[in-house]
């Protein structure tokens, strides 16, 4: 089994590790292209501060593939640099490979686009490149003693419509790819990442099987816009409790009982959460979630804010850091350092046997069903009530062979 992210590092005597999805302060991902290793370190030493133990970081797919046969030696060795970076200020680093999408923008590189237009879940010559790419750069941060995990891409499946696919197809991309780093990066953990309608949406074309069965951990990334905003923001119980949610559903999803759930993004959005009320939502989410058995790690999105110089983001990505983009530390920052310092003297987490069950109406793991658990049905409404009582397992229906 290859390391966890759980021992070791920043995060000794810590049953839970804590982190923040590194967006560098100037330039936003755009410091690629004119790479200074100084501004990575003002930026790292911001999350050292606060007590944070990882970062996790995002290489951009086109700018180190831009040509199917050129992978740049250059553009690996500045992510690199970058690792050695955290290092210095004792963050480990969890690396995603397939950029993919980002802040609400997609990057895919020229060879799968114009004349050369190409699926990248079904098209065999996209899709060998991209193995190329993935272990490339796997095998080459794997070299790093920090970083402790990679991730095949950030929310990849939201490079569909675009791109379209199958649920056969998906489950087989992302299974290709896990292989691919395994096999070049054993000792590290190989994860998937996905946008939420993967848990939601009974039309969307990757499974939940995806998430549950494919690399050591589940990820969720919990977002108040995708659903819950509706119901009760900013602080209401359905809001506040999401995070939860969303891991015990991934929970209920797994066929073994020991698989662990990183929540690997979640973040206090502007309209849904005003910025008055960012640090109290951040201080329901993480009270609401922390304690889950299932839970091995919380990532902020994210460390910085982005320049309001740099045009045409959806509002709502701009103010999500821990940080000005002048490294001043904001209220939601001041909530993480006080859990980072209290953290190794937090009480054990309620075993699964201590805690309320309910029975869910249909297989979580069923991509035909999912609307049935998505925010705002009446299954999230009885979980939602319930939960104000005390912590809830979401406890599943007996399966039938269900895996994609």
């Amino acid at each position: 089994m290859p390391s966890d992210g759980l021992s070791g590092g920043g995060t000794a005597g810590r049953s839970l590790w804590m982190g923040a999805n590194y967006v560098p302060s100037s330039g936003w991902f755009y410091s690629w292209l004119d790479f200074d290793p100084d501004a990575a370190r003002r930026d790292f030493a911001d999350l050292a501060s606060i007590g944070l133990d990882h970062v996790r970081v995002f290489p951009i797919w086109p700018w180190i593939q831009p040509n199917r046969g050129l992978i740049r030696q250059r553009a690996i060795d500045d992510l690199l640099t970058v690792i050695d970076c955290a290092a210095e200020f004792d963050l480990r680093v969890a690396v995603d490979l397939l950029q993919g999408h980002l802040s609400s923008f997609d990057f895919l590189p020229s060879w799968v686009l114009t004349w050369h237009q190409a699926s990248v879940f079904t098209d065999p010559t996209v899709r060998a490149g991209l193995a190329d790419y993935t272990r490339t750069v796997a095998a080459a941060v794997s070299t790093r003693p920090n970083v402790f995990a990679v991730t095949l891409g950030n929310e990849v499946n939201n490079l569909w419509p675009a791109n379209p696919t199958t649920l056969d197809a998906t489950f087989g991309f992302t299974a290709d790819l896990v292989a691919g780093v395994r096999a070049v990066a054993p000792r590290l953990t190989c994860l998937t990442s996905f946008y939420d309608d993967i848990w939601y949406s009974p039309t969307h074309p990757f499974s939940p099987a995806a998430a549950v069965d494919l690399g050591d951990i589940t990820t969720v990334h919990s977002w108040t816009f995708n659903g819950v905003a509706g119901i009760d923001a900013p602080l209401g119980p359905a809001t506040t409790t999401h995070a939860d949610y969303l891991v015990e559903l991934a929970a209920a999803a797994a066929t073994t009982a020991d698989r662990r759930v990183w929540l690997q993004e979640v973040g206090a959005a502007e309209p849904d959460i005003p910025a008055a009320s960012a640090a109290a939502f951040a201080q329901a989410t993480v009270d609401a979630v922390v304690d889950n058995p299932a839970l091995c790690g919380i990532t902020w999105w994210c460390s910085h804010d982005i320049d309001p110089a740099l045009l045409d983001f959806p509002h709502r990505e701009y103010d999500l850091g821990l940080f000005t983009v002048d490294h001043r530390r904001k209220p939601v920052a001041d909530v993480l350092a006080s859990v980072c310092a209290g953290s190794a003297n937090r009480p054990t987490r309620l075993a699964n046997a201590a805690r309320r069950g309910l029975m869910c109406p249909v297989d979580p793991r069923d991509p035909q069903t999912r609307d049935q658990v998505a925010p705002g049905s009446t299954f999230h409404q009885d979980w939602v009530g319930l939960r104000k009582l005390g912590p809830v397992a979401i406890v599943p229906p007996a399966r039938t062979s269900l895996t994609a």
